[in-house]
């Protein structure tokens, strides 16, 4: 999709205030509205505009957007990073409207988290004397997956500060982390979301705070729902021939037995040794094929050798 500079459709500096945000809107809305607008792309502009000022004007999607930096040059390709918005604290549903027609950009963008905020709204009844829910998403180490326990996280609160300009408020909440839960999954923090409006009674009590998990790249391991994948190298010979090799698990080393006449792609089941759920995941090691370097003469003569005793032609399967 094309990356879009929002302060370049609204013709304002990246370091805005809110006043400034809010008339230059006024003003492009005036110019496209296709109502009025004698412009040949009137009505592809006013969406546009609108677009910007629904993200500009709001001190969270404007915080989670400008920590994409510059970003690539309009209209050039994007992809947004795995751990976008995570860190943010965003208050209630968000602004957005929720049939608004938006780009595949905004979308990618804040489209996931404004159905999440709408879910977690649509888990309790609304009343004037309930403070709003919050929601997070923060990226958790898969450590914490396997064994559960408690973690810190620092969220950053973005807030307009007396200047009409945006600012971060930060503050830490240690959670527990429930053993097994998976990406995607929310932890609910009771009381943490925002404090219920003035006069609204003895009874009034706050919001509540949505966490949702994702995972960091881990160095070892990838998750797939409750299971785990490993590549694992192993020699030529040892997959031709077959052995047994130490392993890592998450629950330690093992001794695994390679088939003899494995080859790359080769993918061996540990039962029992993914995520734990009920039922648990499953351990998925994957066989790659390590060549040994030819970095010497002698490690060369190998090679040769090999070639000369075992005639092998690793295309026939191409025609070639």
């Amino acid at each position: 999709m094309e990356f879009k500079d929002y302060y370049q459709v609204m013709g304002v500096a990246r370091d805005a205030t809110e006043a400034q945000i809010k008339q230059a809107y006024r003003k492009l809305a005036r110019k496209y509205h296709p109502d009025v607008s004698k412009e040949p792309n009137a009505e592809a502009r006013f969406k546009e505009v609108g677009e910007a000022y629904e993200v500009l004007r709001s001190p969270e999607k404007r915080a989670a957007y400008d920590r994409l930096g510059s970003g690539p040059r309009p209209g050039e390709e994007f992809r947004p990073p795995p751990d976008f918005g995570s860190g943010f604290e965003f208050s209630g549903a968000g602004q957005g409207a929720e049939g608004a027609d938006y780009s595949d950009f905004f979308e990618s963008l804040f489209g996931r988290a404004r159905a999440g905020a709408n879910r977690y709204a649509g888990e309790r009844h609304f009343d004037t004397g309930r403070g709003e829910d919050h929601h997070a998403k923060v990226m958790l180490d898969l450590d914490a997956a396997l064994t559960g326990g408690s973690r810190s996280f620092t969220l950053r609160v973005p807030e307009i500060d007396a200047d009409g300009r945006l600012s971060m408020r930060e503050r830490v909440l240690n959670v527990q982390v429930p053993k097994g839960i998976l990406p995607g999954q929310t932890i609910r923090l009771a009381g943490q979301g925002s404090r219920p409006p003035d006069g609204a009674g003895q009874k009034a009590t706050p919001g509540d705070l949505y966490i949702e998990v994702e995972f960091q790249p881990h160095p070892l391991y990838r998750a797939e729902g409750r299971d785990l994948y490993l590549d694992l190298p192993v020699a030529p010979w040892e997959a031709a021939l077959g052995a047994t090799v130490k392993t890592p698990t998450p629950g330690g080393a093992v001794d695994l037995k390679i088939p003899a006449g494995s080859h790359a792609g080769t993918k061996l089941r540990l039962r029992g040794r993914g995520i734990p759920a009920s039922p648990p995941g499953e351990l998925y090691v994957v066989l790659q094929i390590a060549l040994p370097p030819a970095s010497d003469e002698k490690s060369k003569a190998a090679y040769r050798a090999l070639a000369e005793a075992l005639p092998f032609n690793p295309r026939t399967s191409l025609g070639v």
